[in-house]
């Protein structure tokens, strides 16, 4: 059985290159998500985000631990920007597509909140999935074929997501 998770969190070369590496990743792309631009491009995409399509196997790696990686390689905290790039097209999102989904990514938010890892609070946004617009081919496997290319994503040493004691 294979999952959807779409996320976007800035710079989607990065994010592809980090998550497709994890246990349980069968496939990714990467393109335009959680926006209103019809066939979406590289030169025009509108609102959309640059995001990722993962499809997972949640016997082996679960959507909470997908989630948890992604606050490992990106900033959540900051509004419109990852490292170098800024504008809406490098915003931290969460585009659900379950209400399992849904309610993981409200609590694994909350958790990262409280356990102060990040500066500030989180500022992703939390959407139900809507389209999604492969990118061009040159944005695929970028990092990949160029191993040195540019990129704004990389894990943080030693960084664990705990979770807020019940309540």
């Amino acid at each position: 059985m294979t999952e959807r998770a779409v996320l976007a969190g800035g710079c989607f070369w990065g994010m592809q290159d980090l998550i497709r590496k994890l246990p349980g990743v069968e496939a990714t792309r990467v393109g335009y998500t959680g926006g209103d631009v019809a066939n979406a491009t590289y030169r025009n995409h509108g609102s959309h985000a640059e995001g990722i399509e993962i499809l997972f196997d949640p016997a082996k790696i679960s959507y909470r631990q997908l989630l948890e990686f992604f606050f490992q390689i990106h900033d959540p905290s900051t509004r419109d920007r990852q490292g170098n790039d800024r504008g809406t097209s490098y915003r931290s999102g969460i585009y659900y597509t379950s209400d399992a989904q849904h309610q993981t990514a409200l609590e694994t938010i909350a958790d990262v909140d409280a356990s102060g890892l990040w500066p500030g609070k989180v500022v992703t946004e939390v959407k139900p999935a809507g389209d999604f617009w492969q990118a061009e081919p040159e944005h695929q496997d970028y990092l990949e074929r160029i191993p040195n290319g540019y990129t704004c994503h990389f894990p943080r040493p030693n960084w664990v997501l705990p979770r807020r004691a019940a309540e």
